[in-house]
């Protein structure tokens, strides 16, 4: 069984601290999907899905980033 992680926590704190840049940030280099979507069920969980829509268009687009095949070159 997988340890939780603490990132979707300190994302969330840097919400309430009334940083979203810094969280959007963050959610860009988010670890993998699995955080991402451990966030979104945090923020709904505080009932805070949807206050900050910016929030909500980067973890869609950074799951849809990090969901999507990877690009290689072969040898």
């Amino acid at each position: 069984m997988a340890r939780p992680t603490a990132w979707p926590d300190k994302v969330i704190a840097l919400l309430r601290a009334g940083n979203p840049d810094a969280a959007i940030a963050q959610i860009k280099v988010a670890p993998s999907a699995r955080e991402l979507r451990a966030l979104e069920k945090a923020l709904a969980a505080g009932q805070l899905a949807g206050r900050w829509k910016d929030v909500d268009v980067a973890i869609r687009d950074t799951i849809d980033a990090l969901a999507g095949p990877r690009l290689h070159r072969s040898p």
